[in-house]
Parts: C-alpha cells; sequence; structure tokens
C-alpha cells in the first residue's frame, strides 16, 4: 500500500489533485482555444503592447482600453504554475471586458526556474505599482483598481492583497477588489510534487509565499472562484483561503461553475453568460453581458 506523504495523500494522489494537467487530460485543447481568442483580440483590439513596467524581458504589460475615459482597471496574472504562460496566450478575455468599460492590463512576469516564485510575487507587486501610478495615460482610473488572476496568478492577486501598499507610495486600499481563480494556495503541497523540479520550492520559501502565513491586509472585496469538475485537494484550498477572507470580515463570493475544470475556467472568462465573469463585472460596477 502507498503510504501518505503529505496529508492524507499518497505521492500518486497528490500529482492528480494538485497538478491541474494531470487531473484535466484534455487541457491542451483548451489551452488551444484560448491561444487562439487571445491571438484574435490582440489583432482586433485597440491596445498598447509590450509596455515596460520592469528590467527584465519579461516585465511587461499588454494594455487594452476601455473607450471610455476613467475606466475602472482590471489587472490579469496568467497562470503556469509560476513555470510557464504569457500575456500573449491569455487576453482571450480583453475584448469583452473593455466592451462593458474596463481597462484591462495583462501582466507578464519572468519564470521559474530562471527565478524563484519570491521574485515573481515582488513582480507582480510592482506591476500593480506601475499601473497605478501610470494607468491614467491609457484611460484608466488608478482609484478603481481590481486585480485577478488564475492558478499562479491567483496565488499572486492573494498576495498582492497581503501586501503593505504604502511602502510602495500607495494607498493602503489601493486594490479595490480581486478575483482569485482556481488559484494556488497551498505551497506545502507543491514541495512534493514534480513540477516543484521546475518551480524549486522550499519549505522557506513556500512559507515566505504562503496566502495562510501572510493573509489578506486589504479588507477589499474578493471572489474565490474554483471549478467544479476540479478535484477534492484543489477545490479544498480554495475553500480555505475564502473562509480565511471571511474570518477576516472582507466582503466574499465563493463560486465555483458547474462542470468546468482549470483549463476551461481560463476559457470561460471571456462567455458573457458565465457567473464568474458576471461577477466580476459586478464587482467592478460595470454592466453584465
Amino acid at each position: 500500500m502507498n503510504a501518505a506523504i503529505y496529508k492524507d495523500y499518497t505521492k500518486e494522489d497528490l500529482e492528480f489533485h494538485f497538478d491541474p494537467q494531470k487531473a484535466a487530460p484534455d487541457h491542451a485543447l483548451w489551452s488551444e482555444k484560448r491561444n487562439q481568442a487571445s491571438l484574435e483580440a490582440r489583432k482586433t483590439l485597440k491596445s498598447f503592447l509590450d509596455v515596460p513596467y520592469g528590467d527584465s524581458p519579461r516585465q511587461k504589460l499588454d494594455i487594452f482600453p476601455a473607450d471610455n475615459a476613467g475606466a475602472p482597471v482590471l489587472i490579469y496574472f496568467h497562470g503556469g504554475y509560476w513555470r510557464g504562460g504569457s500575456k500573449e496566450q491569455n487576453c482571450h478575455f480583453a475584448s469583452l471586458f473593455a466592451k462593458a468599460g474596463a481597462t484591462v492590463v495583462v501582466a507578464e512576469y519572468d519564470l521559474c526556474p530562471s527565478v524563484t516564485v519570491t521574485d515573481i510575487v515582488r513582480q507582480a507587486r510592482a506591476a500593480i505599482v506601475w499601473a497605478y501610478k501610470n494607468i491614467s495615460r491609457y484611460g484608466g482610473d488608478a482609484s478603481k483598481l481590481y486585480v485577478s488572476g488564475l492558478s499562479a496568478g491567483g496565488h499572486l492577486v492573494a498576495l498582492a492583497l497581503a501586501h503593505e501598499w504604502e511602502r510602495e507610495g500607495l494607498p493602503r486600499d489601493a486594490i479595490k477588489g480581486a478575483t482569485a481563480i482556481t488559484a494556488v494556495y497551498d505551497l506545502d503541497a507543491v514541495l512534493h510534487l514534480d513540477v516543484n523540479k521546475e518551480i524549486r520550492l522550499t519549505a522557506e520559501v513556500a512559507r515566505e509565499n504562503s496566502p495562510f502565513v501572510h493573509p489578506p491586509l486589504a479588507r477589499a472585496p474578493v471572489i474565490v472562484a474554483v471549478g467544479g469538475a476540479e478535484p477534492r485537494g484543489w477545490k479544498e484550498q480554495s475553500a480555505k483561503f475564502f473562509a480565511l477572507c471571511k474570518e477576516l470580515g472582507m466582503p466574499c463570493d465563493y463560486i465555483e461553475v458547474p462542470g468546468a475544470h482549470h483549463y476551461s475556467m481560463g476559457v470561460l472568462l471571456a462567455d458573457p453568460e458565465c457567473a464568474l465573469t458576471r461577477a466580476m463585472l459586478r464587482q467592478m460596477g460595470l454592466r453584465e453581458g
């Protein structure tokens, strides 16, 4: 009998519950659908591409402005377990949100193993600071700043909520709302996964970047979303983070999208009928669909 190596999970169980590719055999089909929609968005939408916010080649933003001036700003961090993904593959939802009246900012960051998760968290915060200080040049209103992200990007959202923004010269309540989509919260589990050969998390780095060790300081409204077809272990970490936010007195919504898994969740973000999309628009005070 295989022995449990983390909580009640055997190695095989852990890989299934915490490596989304192994739980979604059709992940490549959904990724390709998202990639093609993103390519179309970059071709057709008004945009400002490859805007630098830091020094390395990947510290860049793609900005898709709304037609209206003074628009709320939605910053989005892509997934890829901190070791993959790009902004070019993750702007598929920009058309829907820009047409609804939001200025969309899709952020890219350096990847493991070239950098650590700590470095990526620092870069995500730098992207938020840049947007706050500069987004007015692109029609956005820095006083209406919202952050969102999927998978590893959702983890970056959680750590953004835990940051003391006064240290960056921003107001404490710089973030007006957040959405964490099928996010990675349990970094201790990642220590035992095969993908950690690339991520190279250590126990110290996991603790340094754990949303449960470093809970939110902001009291902004939060949407925690997960797919109904995702494994129990993956869903439980979202439920735990939602419970933490509620315990802290934050306005919270928990959305489980029926039948969706880790990869279809990303594609559904561009669906005006999806409950998650509609909740994000409501959070920003925008029309639904």
